[in-house]
């Protein structure tokens, strides 16, 4: 049977103190490194990497043109042309219809039903003009409250003004 080699050949000198700490002072040393240590490095691949930044960039990235886009209104479609490219695709799912057996569409009548309804106020025009008749119903039910309670009643248009101003300004 070989002799057993002693144990500080197995574990290099640089180790001992590592093995020595009890379980407090190993703890205390986790905290201190997440604490401060894990912070710092984070700090620093953050200032000098940068990557998740530009991540997806270049000359052809589509980040570029949503940036470029930010804040800028939709072009503008010219009505005749838009018309024309309504006509064409109503025309086109009408044959569809056609060869499958189906009763063809009415191309005029659609065409339109479907501009008119693109020219109805859509997105903040809407949400503005839905916003003032919820706030002016609820003006309009403050008052038959106020006047069930004896009390003299608002100026409806004023006060539903008044709420408007103030729900605004208090972005």
């Amino acid at each position: 049977m070989a002799p057993a080699e002693p144990i500080e050949a197995l574990y290099p000198s640089s180790v001992d103190p590592l093995l020595a700490l009890t379980a407090l002072q190993k703890g205390g040393a986790l905290l201190v490194f997440t604490g401060v240590a894990a912070p710092v490095i984070g700090l620093l691949l953050k200032r000098v990497g940068g990557g998740w930044e530009t991540m997806g960039g270049g000359p052809f990235a589509i980040l570029n043109e949503r940036l470029s886009q930010k804040g800028a209104s939709p072009p503008t479609v010219d009505p005749a042309i838009q018309a024309a490219e309504v006509r064409q695709m109503l025309e086109a799912k009408s044959e569809r219809r056609r060869q499958r057996g189906e009763e063809p569409l009415d191309v005029e009548a659609e065409t339109e039903r479907l501009l008119a309804a693109a020219e109805r106020p859509r997105g903040e025009e809407a949400m503005d003009a839905e916003l003032r008749a919820e706030v002016r119903q609820l003006v309009v039910v403050r008052n038959e409250r106020r006047l069930r309670e004896g009390l003299e009643p608002l100026d409806v248009e004023a006060e539903t003004e008044r709420q408007l101003a103030d729900f605004i300004g208090s972005n």
